[in-house]
């Protein structure tokens, strides 16, 4: 019988070794690697490709939720937190398994059953409500993480000089480097500080510190000359309120 691969993700020792210890009576069950940070752990699950993960939320560096985001297909995932009223609300809003520290054998082995049920049925868009859901009580959003293989960038907001979109994806151009994530633009521009990035035009979302001046393209057309020399474009209904910003 094909053994559970999962791999158990907490800063703190103490909190893996109850893990581990919970499983040791799961004979189907194999612990395939133990992560103590989230950059540690966006790697292991892309290599390692687990059945489930237990996953500590309050983490340095990146946490739970951001662990999760950067993941194309996530597994089965048990949430290991803190007390956190949010975090526990949301969780149960959206039907997902997790542990509140310190928590019993019998609960352990409670969310551990209930996990099982899902194996290989946990999707991205199952659990973007959620990854959602934390973005917003985040906001204004102060860094953005971006997959690179099984590297991970955080890219500081205040660095970024522009994000244009591409398709699928965006292009967010910050330090003289471009970074491809799998986001829409409309979702950024909710989580950016209003006051900072200004929509420009429909594929684009500019740093006003950026713009070093706006000249006239065409009749009713101008474009934006960012310090780098970069040129992107400004649509009529943004040329308002570009210019108040400024």
């Amino acid at each position: 019988m094909k053994k559970l691969q999962t791999i158990i993700i907490d800063d703190e020792d103490l909190a893996r070794g109850i893990v581990r210890e919970y499983l040791d009576d799961q004979q189907d069950v194999e612990i395939t690697a133990e992560c103590s940070n989230g950059f540690d752990a966006v790697k292991a699950i892309t290599v390692l490709k687990p059945d489930l993960i237990f996953l500590d939320i309050q983490m340095p560096k990146i946490n739970g939720f951001e662990v999760l985001e950067l993941l194309p297909d996530p597994p089965t995932v048990i949430f290991i937190t803190a007390y956190d009223q949010y975090a526990l609300k949301a969780f149960e809003v959206h039907a997902v398994d997790y542990l509140l520290k310190p928590f019993s054998k019998e609960r352990f082995d409670e969310a551990l059953k209930r996990a099982r049920s899902k194996i290989g049925k946990m999707t991205k868009e199952n659990i973007k409500p959620l990854i959602e859901e934390a973005h917003t009580k985040q906001r204004p959003i102060e860094r953005v993480l971006v997959k690179d293989g099984a590297n991970v960038h955080v890219i500081q907001v205040h660095t970024i000089d522009y994000i244009e979109a591409k398709d699928d994806y965006i292009s967010i151009n910050a330090n003289g480097k471009s970074h491809l994530k799998h986001y829409r633009l409309s979702t950024l521009e909710k989580e950016l500080d209003r006051l900072q990035f200004v929509r420009t035009h429909r594929s684009y979302i500019v740093n006003i510190d950026r713009i070093s001046k706006i000249e006239l393209y065409a009749k009713d057309s101008r474009i934006a000359i960012l310090k780098d020399g970069t040129r992107v474009p400004i649509s009529r209904g943004n040329y308002e309120r570009i210019k108040e910003m400024l």
